[in-house]
């Protein structure tokens, strides 16, 4: 059972600040070229507590510390406004595909607080594996500032749409935030505070399942933060209320989140390209040799990212990736049989995904890269644009580049709901979600 619930959201003030100087990317998507723009737009800009320059580290202090004191000393000089009453905020997303030329959708879906559950509870699923260190940074920024600033990003099924009816039927009301981000992603937030109609998207999410589309980290660090404080049994309550609105029954017992219908038209997945390098200089050339048991190896005679993704993406029978070297391009596509023998103790769903068959039939099998170096990205990058992982290959920067098809919301959604993962950065939803919209504090 999924609970839902509105929270008295901390909103940037209006009367103080700009909304477009002070939202950012989620942290794990700031640049440093980002970062030190986002510190020139505002001295409120959000990225001054999520992702703090090394320059501001006080000589008596720390990072997550100094975090907490910029965001409690914004609290009281205004700049960060409380909401009178319990609420929760309908959000559009505008924005262009990329790679699709003229391709213009619109995500829609709704923040709110979210109840945190163990994953073998079987409301809350995975589908990627998490790294420690980010957990650890999170979890460090979450206890000294008990607050959330960012959502994470949830999906459930819900082929009637009734959340977008009802939250999205009157067109011609004004949002209460519009901006548009460096990617040209128009951003649009109305608050909710009708109760008939908070309660009435709170039950009928009742029933739904949840799975983690963006986030993974920094639900496992909520959840794990929230067992921090678990209050004692004498002091618990089963749910608390607030004017007729149900609340957690602690706060840390949720966190801040945007749900999306996994059945609406505008979800995107774009591939998460791999990037191996500071191998040995001969590894392109035993990479190839290696391919030749599992894959049909086809050497490419243009080397062009984009020609390259679209004939990726034109292969219809299986599986298939492309192996960018210095040497050359070469189109990999699997031998069903070979790897179906090879990876048997896999389920049927892990191994006809090509990430699954790129981590444990390559990567994992030639010198220099195991299953703990994949882990802690000592050999490997993930990068978005297929021209900057084959550009990073020219400038001598990596060994080789995998460019991938991104996986499919079938994909996902069926690794997901048996309990499964696939590796991780094994999904790019587009675009992200703005960080600073609303911020959930746990006081």
């Amino acid at each position: 059972m999924a609970r839902i619930y509105p929270f008295r959201a901390l909103r940037y003030n209006p009367a103080q600040v700009t909304p477009q100087d002070v939202v950012t990317q989620p942290y794990d998507k700031i640049t440093p070229a980002m970062q030190q723009a986002y510190y020139q737009r505002s001295p409120y800009n959000l990225v001054r507590i999520i992702l703090r320059l090394p320059e501001l580290f006080d000589k008596e202090g720390d990072i997550y510390l100094n975090a907490a004191r910029d965001f409690a000393a914004w609290r009281e000089a205004g700049v960060l406004a409380q909401e009178r009453e319990p609420c929760i905020f309908a959000y559009s997303q505008q924005f262009a595909v990329p790679g699709q030329p003229g391709a213009v959708l619109e995500r829609r879906g709704f923040i709110a607080l979210g109840e945190l559950y163990d994953y073998a509870e079987g409301v809350v699923f995975r589908h990627e594996q998490t790294l420690s260190k980010p957990k650890s940074d999170r979890l460090n920024l979450l206890r000294a500032t008990r607050a959330h600033f960012g959502q994470i990003f949830m999906l459930y099924s819900d082929p009637a749409r009734t959340a977008e009816q009802l939250l999205f039927g009157d067109e011609a009301t004004l949002p209460d935030i519009e901006v548009t981000d460096e990617y040209g992603v128009l951003h649009r937030v109305w608050k909710i505070s009708d109760t008939a109609k908070i309660n009435l998207l709170t039950t009928s999410l009742e029933d739904k399942k949840l799975i983690i589309a963006d986030g993974h980290h920094r639900y496992e660090t909520a959840l794990y933060y929230s067992k921090e404080c678990t209050p004692g049994e004498e002091s618990e309550a089963a749910e608390r209320t607030s004017g007729g609105l149900p609340q957690p029954p602690y706060p840390e017992a949720a966190a801040m989140m945007t749900f999306v219908n996994m059945d609406s038209e505008g979800l995107v997945i774009l591939p998460t390209h791999r990037v191996v390098f500071g191998l040995e200089s001969d590894w392109p050339a035993r990479l190839v040799e290696a391919a030749g048991p599992f894959f049909e190896v086809e050497q490419l005679p243009d080397r062009d990212a984009t020609v390259a993704m679209a004939r990726l993406s034109a292969v219809q029978d299986g599986t298939a990736f492309v192996a960018v070297t210095g040497w050359g391009w070469y189109l990999l596509r699997a031998k069903a049989e070979a790897v179906d023998e090879t990876l048997a103790e896999l389920p049927a769903r892990q191994r006809q995904l090509d990430v699954v068959q790129l981590h444990k039939l390559l990567l994992e099998k030639l010198p220099g890269i195991t299953p703990e170096t994949i882990q802690d990205q000592t050999h490997l990058r993930y990068v978005r644009d297929a021209a900057e992982a084959v550009d990073q290959v020219a400038r001598g920067e990596a060994n080789v580049a995998f460019l991938m098809n991104p996986v499919t919301m079938d994909e996902l959604r069926e690794v997901a709901f048996a309990g499964e993962v696939m590796p991780q950065k094994s999904t790019d939803f587009y675009p992200k979600l703005l960080s600073g919209l609303a911020i959930y504090a746990l006081d």
